[in-house]
């Protein structure tokens, strides 16, 4: 039984060793905060302050200073004004309310003034109240007292260490008193990996000073650290501080690590209260020797992060949310909210991204010509169905919302399931202007949720001349390539159409000066063979009149005439040609006929006269139109 024992004793101690390493909220008696111990000479004085929770309660309610005698503890003074006899003139209290502390100032301190005390707050041993120790030295040195922090949970702790140039080229650091030995924190070269993501180190710019930040502060890191140069223990040395963590629940609580999915987005909240409206708000990413700002709340994004990143600031809570979404892996860390009023950090969250699908899901690359119908789509699964979802165009500065249609919400019985389940961004005529990061993202009780983000890019089309899209047939013989970098303009087209028709006129002339001649020839052809036939006439006229009624006709003559009468309207017609027919058809009677041809006889000189002042009529029109279509040709 007793070897049982022994064993269960030896399994319960390394765990309540580990335990020990961190301070449970229930183990801590007290929000009120002062110093474990305080020192001073005989003759000398002393300052012990005291901290309490910044409740409208606690700010006007009594404050007291007692001494311990056995289980009572009797008030030395208080802000109610009362003083113990043994204290008139040489001790006070004064309460700092927006500081968060009161103080006790005693003086003229004697052997007897040793003891241990309470500074607390309403009445004496209700539970609001810290144990002091007073030591009096009859002589010099007294210790250092430990530096104070009283720090809100969840917050930032700040500290800053000063020592002499002399030790500038010894290590630096800072850690943490646990079971009797210091364990490091963070040092000049390297940080402990269990502080990763919540400490910052830097150097000062005196002497061996540096200053380090650590955020989101939890109750077990309260407690005592050193910070020094050298080795703790071993060579430098080292100052003492004491940290107490205290809950103020009028901070919304931030959530500490944040997980999400690959391709995915993440939202981080912060708050600025009770900071300006105006200060400079910087989200950065952390680093083990700086934090790389990524956006501020002027209008300044890191060119890696445009179009992935977007502040908005809520003034009503005093709140800024970020959103980073196209997650990838290399996104996994530390992020801080900071401010330029306060040179710490106001919240860091710790962000891991695995690997997993978006829940809301969009074509990530779009691209449109100019003037071109677009539509960005965004689809969400059931459990967003009875989101607020939105569509944004992306700036520096945020994300503005535009109107878009939910597909999913239309008539009295759609259903989740039988929902389209998307969200529609139209653009019936893109411009230039449109050009850009759009998000597509859902809300809900004016908490912003999962977005995804659309690049949507434009491109310059052919245009006409009223600016509209122009369908150009690349493959077509008559194509004219645009300049470079843009559309060309109307009146490129005009002059591509003008040289054109300049092409066209110049064929047309060539061909007048191939026909013209040669229709010139013709005619000299046909005039010489009917003067060579009206010779032949005139000389087989005078050997003998008898043969050339008999044998001559003036059927070769009309055939001359029949041609003149094309050409020229002195020559009246007389002659129709039957459709389809080769023969000509008279239009008088055989006696007309007959006289006709009597006529033609007698003036058959006459005739052939006219027929040869026909052709050179001809000729010289004929040489005017070439020459007026040559006039023409550049």
């Amino acid at each position: 039984m007793t070897l049982l024992a022994f064993v269960f004793l030896l399994a319960f101690l390394p765990a309540e060793s580990a335990r020990s390493r961190h301070v449970l909220k229930s183990t801590i008696s007290s929000p009120v905060f002062g110093p474990r111990q305080v020192y001073g000479l005989v003759s000398g004085s002393t300052t012990v302050k005291c901290f309490y929770p910044p409740t409208n309660v606690n700010r006007h309610d009594r404050k007291y200073w007692c001494q311990q005698l056995g289980r009572t503890c009797v008030t030395v003074v208080s802000t109610g004004g009362f003083v113990a006899s043994g204290y008139k003139g040489r001790i006070s209290i004064t309460d700092y309310p927006e500081e968060e502390n009161f103080q006790i100032n005693i003086s003229a301190l004697a052997m007897a003034d040793a003891g241990t005390y309470q500074c607390g707050v309403g009445i004496n041993g209700r539970g609001l109240s810290h144990s002091v120790t007073l030591e009096v030295y009859q002589d010099p040195p007294i210790p250092e007292a430990a530096e104070l922090f009283y720090v809100r949970l969840h917050s930032t702790w700040t500290l800053s260490c000063n020592f002499a140039s002399e030790s500038a080229s010894l290590r630096r650091y800072l850690c943490k008193m646990e079971n009797g030995e210091c364990r490091d924190v963070v040092d000049s070269e390297t940080v402990n990996k269990d502080f990763e993501g919540r400490v910052l180190f830097s150097y000062g710019q005196e002497g061996a000073s540096f200053s380090v930040i650590m955020t989101q502060m939890d109750w077990e890191d309260m407690g005592l650290y050193q910070c020094g140069v050298g080795e703790y223990g071993k060579s430098g040395v080292s100052k003492e501080l004491d940290v107490f963590i205290y809950e103020d629940k009028r901070y919304p609580q931030s959530k500490p690590t944040i997980t999400a999915k690959t391709g995915s987005s993440a939202t981080f909240e912060c708050s600025y209260e009770p900071l300006t409206k105006s200060s400079k708000k910087t989200w950065c990413m952390w680093r083990p020797r700086g934090c790389g700002t990524i956006i501020d709340s002027q209008g300044m994004v890191q060119p890696r992060y445009e179009g992935r990143v977007a502040m908005f600031e809520n003034s009503e809570n005093r709140t800024i949310t970020i959103i980073l979404n196209q997650l990838t892996e290399k996104d996994t860390g530390h992020y801080w909210c900071m401010t330029d009023d306060v040179k710490e950090p106001l919240s860091t969250t710790e962000l891991k991204v695995i690997e997993g699908e978006p829940q809301l899901k969009a074509e990530n690359e779009v691209k449109a010509q100019v003037g071109s119908r677009v539509d960005l789509t965004c689809s969400y699964p059931c459990n967003y169905y009875s989101y607020e979802k939105y569509w944004c165009k992306w700036n520096t500065t945020g994300c503005f919302m535009i109107p878009s249609s939910d597909q999913g919400q239309l008539g009295p019985e759609t259903t989740c399931n039988n929902a389209n389940k998307t969200i529609i961004l139209s653009f019936d005529s893109v411009t230039e202007a449109d050009e850009g990061w759009y998000w597509c993202g859902v809300k809900r009780n004016g908490l912003f949720g999962e977005t995804v983000a659309a690049e949507l890019t434009v491109t310059e089309g052919y245009r006409r001349s009223d600016g509209k899209p122009k369908i150009v047939d690349v493959d077509g013989p008559n194509h004219v390539e645009p300049p470079q970098g843009g559309a060309y303009s109307d009146s490129e087209v005009r002059s591509g159409a003008a040289s054109e028709s300049s092409d066209q006129s110049h064929g047309s002339n060539t061909l007048a000066w191939v026909l013209g001649p040669l229709g010139g020839l013709l005619l000299i052809i046909a005039t010489a063979f009917a003067i060579v036939k009206y010779r032949q006439m005139k000389r087989s006229d005078l050997v003998s009149i008898g043969s050339y009624r008999t044998n001559i006709s003036m059927s070769d003559f009309e055939s001359v005439k029949d041609y003149s009468a094309s050409n020229s309207a002195c020559v009246k017609e007389s002659q129709e040609t039957a459709i389809g027919g080769d023969e000509f058809i008279t239009t008088t009677n055989t006696s007309e006929r007959d006289a006709e041809t009597k006529r033609a006889k007698r003036s058959s000189k006459e005739d052939a006269d006219l027929a040869y002042s026909t052709f050179l009529v001809t000729s010289g029109s004929i040489a005017q139109g070439s020459s007026g279509g040559d006039s023409t040709v550049p």
